[in-house]
């Protein structure tokens, strides 16, 4: 069976062209994001090790070649980001860019500062289950840090496939970007807005729970950052693509406030 076609909780699935060159990878409730420029292309987060198999095999079904590979960018660097990134780098030589303010972060992905404890989450959002067992399934405890990583800059275009532009939003880490697609309308958003927060299994355009954000309070802000982009589509790291506006996501997350 196909990435495209499976369905099954927790499996990896493919969605070519969720904006036109732009292709999701979803594994265990998180996104990858593949931008293709002809046969080059970038990778948007690494997700989890057990993904790196879903993440050729979906290479293979868009006519993409591991050695066209330019680039891996985190958006930050928890482990469900930095997930195969190491990997990628030892096999492929491929480079990985992320934010100055999370280089640390990426080389020691377990070692984040977060508002509250994961551990009372399941308890009090039991709808999380699904989402953390299948985490745990992909491989979430058994993440390798990366350690040669070249910085994103705060602000401008990455020279890479898609040239996607630096938008510097702090809050759920102190390094967090996201990346804006101007010529698609389209902001890959990373965890500075989701529509599925894995802590608490809730859908929704909203900024994702203390349980492992930096500073709800900087995440907050850094919503105004996401408006004024005036995106069309946004592009989380967990859920569904949002399609009703930048505006209106940040609306919702507003509304929904810290957890």
């Amino acid at each position: 069976m196909t990435l495209t076609a499976e369905r099954r909780m927790g499996a990896p699935r493919l969605t070519p062209e969720v904006v036109p060159g732009v292709h999701r990878l979803e594994h265990a409730s998180t996104n990858c994001y593949l931008l293709a420029d002809g046969d080059a292309w970038t990778l948007v987060d690494a997700a989890f090790p057990n993904t790196w198999g879903a993440l050729i095999k979906a290479a293979h079904e868009l006519d993409l070649r591991m050695r066209d590979l330019q680039g891996i960018v985190l958006t930050h660097g928890h482990f469900d980001h930095v997930g195969f990134a190491e990997r990628a780098v030892e096999e492929l030589g491929v480079p990985v860019f992320v934010h100055p303010g999370d280089r640390r972060l990426a080389a020691h992905p377990y070692r984040y500062q977060r508002e509250h404890t994961p551990f009372v989450y399941p308890f009090l959002y039991p709808r999380s289950l699904g989402p953390v067992a299948g985490m745990l399934r992909a491989g979430a405890l058994n993440v390798k840090g990366v350690e040669e990583v070249s910085d994103l800059p705060e602000s401008g275009t990455v020279e890479l496939p898609g040239r996607p532009e630096v938008v510097f939003t702090p809050g759920h880490t102190f390094g967090h970007c996201g990346l804006l697609l101007r010529d698609r309308e389209t902001l890959l958003s990373g965890d500075a807005i989701v529509t599925l927060d894995p802590y608490k299994g809730i859908p929704g355009a909203q900024i994702i729970a203390g349980a492992a954000t930096a500073d709800s309070d900087q995440a907050l802000a850094s919503l105004n950052v996401i408006a004024a982009t005036g995106a069309r589509v946004l592009l989380p790291g967990h859920g569904e693509p949002w399609r009703d506006g930048a505006e209106a996501a940040v609306a919702s997350a507003r509304a929904i406030g810290r957890s």
